[in-house]
Order: structure tokens, then sequence, then C-alpha cells
């Protein structure tokens, strides 16, 4: 007679119940981290906002920089034109070089190279941005005029590496049968790169490009050695020191003049409203971009 099999319990014991309460209680802490970094970056959404909306108008955004304790309020549209040229310059820069690398990583380096590049573009990424205004000022400024020029190589330093790993993460979500049927066509590996790689990833790429100039557009420090002596009228040329936000802000912020306080907080809101509001787009079409080569 066969023996009888003992029955199969579906209930779980303690173990699987002791797993469940780990479970549950790590949900809860990153919930409350999560709700924490929201609530610190209200705080400082509403403080920067109640501080400096009072000053903001179609003057102080169109009008050029105020004299120094005058009753004259100014504006800060030398701030915003001199801040929008050499964030565009920097761009100009970092985004080729810094796709080229992401290309050069993920289609065309060997296992033996890309270690070290990507070692490089991870410690540069992790570099603070004072070392690089240092930097900057020693090769570019020292003995010679401040100019736009020198600000928007430090700037461009500090975009490179946010690009480049945008475009590495993009690149990577392209299907491996779009490089194989290429290939299994004839195509070259430059062919296919240029042809079928790229024009899938652009939406990922120009996402992490502007993710990018938000990021460098609120820098300081590569712009403190090298771009900080400049007029209170509007200038293009990057031969010349522009004005820009982030450096008139440090120099209103440690004025003695209170209003210089008031100007400072509203330029501030500015540029982070910039910043908030470029992110958010950047992320949501980022999201898009995943979603559709993901199918």
């Amino acid at each position: 007679m066969a023996a009888v099999e003992p029955g199969i319990s579906l209930r779980g014991g303690g173990r699987v119940r002791r797993r469940k309460v780990v479970n549950r209680i790590a949900e809860a802490v990153a919930l409350v981290a999560a709700l924490l970094a929201i609530f610190v970056l209200g705080i400082v959404v509403w403080s920067v906002a109640k501080r400096g909306a009072g000053e903001l108008s179609w003057n102080f955004l169109t009008k050029d920089l105020p004299i120094p304790f005058s009753p004259d309020k100014g504006g800060i549209a030398p701030l915003l034109v001199g801040s929008a040229v050499l964030v565009g310059l920097a761009a100009a820069m970092a985004v080729p070089f810094g796709v080229a690398i992401a290309l050069y990583l993920e289609e065309f380096a060997s296992p033996r190279v890309a270690p070290a590049i990507q070692l490089s573009v991870d410690l540069l990424n992790g570099l603070p941005s004072i070392v690089i205004g240092v930097f900057i000022f020693g090769v570019f400024v020292y003995g010679h005029l401040q100019n736009g020029w020198a600000g928007s190589i430090g700037l461009a330093i500090v975009m490179l590496p946010l690009i480049t790993r945008a475009t590495q993460e993009v690149l990577r979500l392209v299907p491996r049968g779009y490089r194989e049927a290429a290939l299994a066509l004839g195509a070259s590996r430059w062919r296919t790169v240029l042809g079928i790689i790229l024009p899938s990833s652009l939406g990922g790429i120009l996402t992490g490009s502007v993710l990018a100039i938000a990021r460098a557009v609120g820098e300081t420090a590569p712009l403190l050695f090298v771009t900080s002596i400049y007029g209170r009228s509007v200038a293009w040329n990057p031969l010349h020191a522009l004005p820009n936000a982030p450096v008139q802000i440090f120099i209103w912020s440690e004025s003695e003049d209170p209003a210089d306080h008031q100007r400072a907080w509203a330029t501030a809101l500015v540029l982070m409203l910039f910043v908030l509001i470029t992110s958010l787009v950047a992320r949501l079409a980022l999201a898009r971009t995943r979603s559709k080569l993901g199918r």
C-alpha cells in the first residue's frame, strides 16, 4: 500500500511573514524619503518665491542693471542675455563632444579601452565646479582680461559628463535588432550609427542636453573667476566679460544695500523657475522617448 504524502501548506510559515513585514518596512522608509525630498524642495521654492515674487515685474526683466545705492530699481535684462550667451556657447561645445564620447563608448570602444574612458567621464562628473573654475582661470584668464569664452568653456566641462551619461542611457535603449538588421543588409558600423541609431535616440539626446543646460545655467563657481567684472548694459560679445545671473546673485547677496538683497531673491526666483520648468519638460520628454524605444 502506497504511503500517504504529507499535505503541502500554501499559507506560508514564519519566514514568509517576516519577509512581508520587512518588505512593508522598506516600502515605508522609501516613501518617507521621497516625501522628505519633495518637502525640502517645496520649502526652498516657497522661501525663494516669498522673498522674490514681490520684486518681479516687466521692467525688472527688461531694464539694465541698477546703479548701486541709487533709487532706480533697474532690471536683469543684461543677466538674462549674458547667461543665455554663455550657456548657448557651452552647449554648442559640450553637446557634440558628449554625444561623440557616448557613441564611441557604446558602439566602437573595445573592452580594454571603454572602462578607462568611462571612469574618466564619471570622475569628471564628480569634479567640484570650483576646481573647474580655478582651472579655467589659470589656463585662459590669468595674465589676460576676463571674457565670456572662458566662462563658456567652464560650463561646457560641467555639461560634458552629464550629456555623455544621458546619451549612453538612451543608446542602450535602442533595440539590438536595429543594429543587427542594418549590419545584415551590408551597412557599415558608422552608416548604421548615423542612419539608424542616432535618429532613433535623438529625442533622448536632446532631453539629456536640456537637463545639462538646466544644471549649467545655475553654476556660479566656473564663472566667478572668469566673467565677474562687467558693465550694467546688455552685452553680447563673448570676447569680453558677460553679465550673468549666478554671479550677480552672489554680488547682490554680499551687498549692504537691502534693495540688492531683494533683487538677489527675485533673480534667484527667475533662475529657479527656469531650471524647474526645463527639468520637468525634459524628464517628461525622456520618459516618452524611453516608452517609444521600449516598444
